[in-house]
């Protein structure tokens, strides 16, 4: 939304949950009925799961949500342009009512819901290609006709009312959402994440780690995640990954620290073999940037990710990356040249490139390369170029 006003778009934004006093972005205000309403969907979920609450938290139904189609915002606006909606913002209902209403639709897919029946990431499941049954997130298997089934066929309803122009994150979401049954009839393109190069840019590394009472004396690495022990995030591997590190370069035990945030980052302090620096969640931007200049690398094992926010702002505050070739990842890091692209799900291979960064004599040049790789394909002009281009396409404008 910043890079599109800032861009001559006039802009607004819709959320579930207002957490600032801008103007511009506007609450749905509900109280109690947005708690009961994503309640509700977990009680169907969890039914449909044979009452376990295996994989609860990782798929979605969009059972519940907000009409918006009667705000000012919406009837005023030329484009209505969707991110993530899950959790009690949008229903599949509703999502109805916003096609019916005739308006182009612009839906930015941050994971790959919107081409799946309920789950976020099908990792190697693919019956999303044609359409969703037996699901690996519903006890048991699911079934032929099983939860993800009847919502993938309610979505298939709902998408054929009117065409939608869906962007991916990153090439591989596209790739992924490409095969998907749900799709065909829909356009597809690619545009990543904005990042604004203005906030998040290299910095005085000493002054950033006095700032975050963090060591002079140390190579540090980060690792960081809303919740540390999401397996997804892959802090197994990076365990690993430091025994390896410690028991080939004993010498490092003492120079080499771990900075950890994120929710439960106390949690890996004793599996670690080198020094853990635990930091809770950290939201405020100017301190995640105060994060990222402090460190000399950061570390994303991922097993599936879309296009890492988090990647994203080290690279631009000039810290290089290591990460698995998994997602859009290898999008991000091009390997040996601002970062290192590890073997997937290989430990060994991860600590390989944590070393290689740490010791390469041509560590200024990654680090150059690295905020430039953001710099050119990110910042927030050229992505809000990109989505202008969007809206006039559909609205039938020319810039």
């Amino acid at each position: 939304m910043e890079a599109l006003k800032d861009n001559g778009i006039k802009a607004k934004m819709l959320v579930r949950d207002k957490q600032t006093d801008k103007i511009s972005v506007v609450g749905l205000k509900q109280g109690w009925t947005q708690i009961w309403k994503f309640v509700w969907e977990r009680i169907v979920i969890w039914k449909a799961n044979r009452f376990h609450k295996n994989n609860l938290f990782l798929v979605d139904i969009a059972n519940t949500g907000t009409d918006i189609t009667s705000l000012p915002e919406f009837q005023q606006a030329d484009v209505i342009h969707l991110h993530w909606i899950n959790q009690g913002m949008l229903s599949l209902k509703h999502i109805r009512k916003i096609l019916e209403s005739g308006k182009p639709v612009v839906w930015t897919m941050h994971d790959m819901w919107p081409c799946t029946g309920i789950c976020h990431y099908a990792y190697d499941c693919d019956h999303y290609s044609d359409e969703c049954h037996h699901c690996p997130f519903i006890y048991g298997g699911g079934g032929k006709k099983d939860l993800s089934n009847r919502i993938f066929r309610k979505k298939r309803k709902i998408y054929n009312i009117s065409r939608i122009n869906f962007v991916t994150c990153s090439r591989w979401l596209k790739e992924k959402a490409q095969i998907s049954s749900l799709l065909t009839e829909h356009s597809l393109v690619s545009i990543p994440n904005p990042i604004n190069t203005n906030l998040f840019r290299p910095g005085n590394k000493n002054e950033a780690r006095v700032k975050c009472q963090l060591p002079l004396n140390q190579k540090l690495i980060l690792f960081g995640s809303v919740k540390i022990t999401d397996k997804r995030k892959g802090v197994d591997y990076l365990v690993e990954a430091c025994k390896l590190l410690a028991d080939k370069h004993p010498e490092l035990k003492e120079s080499l620290g771990v900075v950890v945030f994120g929710n439960e980052s106390q949690q890996i302090q004793d599996l670690l073999p080198f020094k853990v620096y635990p930091l809770d969640y950290v939201k405020d931007e100017h301190v995640l940037v105060d994060i990222y200049n402090a460190v000399d690398l950061f570390v994303l094992p991922s097993l599936e990710d879309n296009l890492p926010n988090m990647v994203m702002e080290s690279m631009a505050c000039g810290t290089p990356c290591v990460g698995f070739n998994t997602g859009g990842i290898p999008e991000m890091i091009d390997h040996l040249h601002n970062g290192y692209v590890a073997e997937y799900k290989s430990s060994k291979d991860l600590a390989t490139g944590i070393h290689w960064v740490l010791t390469d004599p041509g560590y200024p040049e990654l680090s150059e390369q690295a905020h430039r790789k953001v710099a050119t394909n990110y910042s927030e002009s050229v992505i809000a170029k990109k989505y202008t281009d969007l809206y006039n396409k559909i609205t039938g404008k020319h810039a």
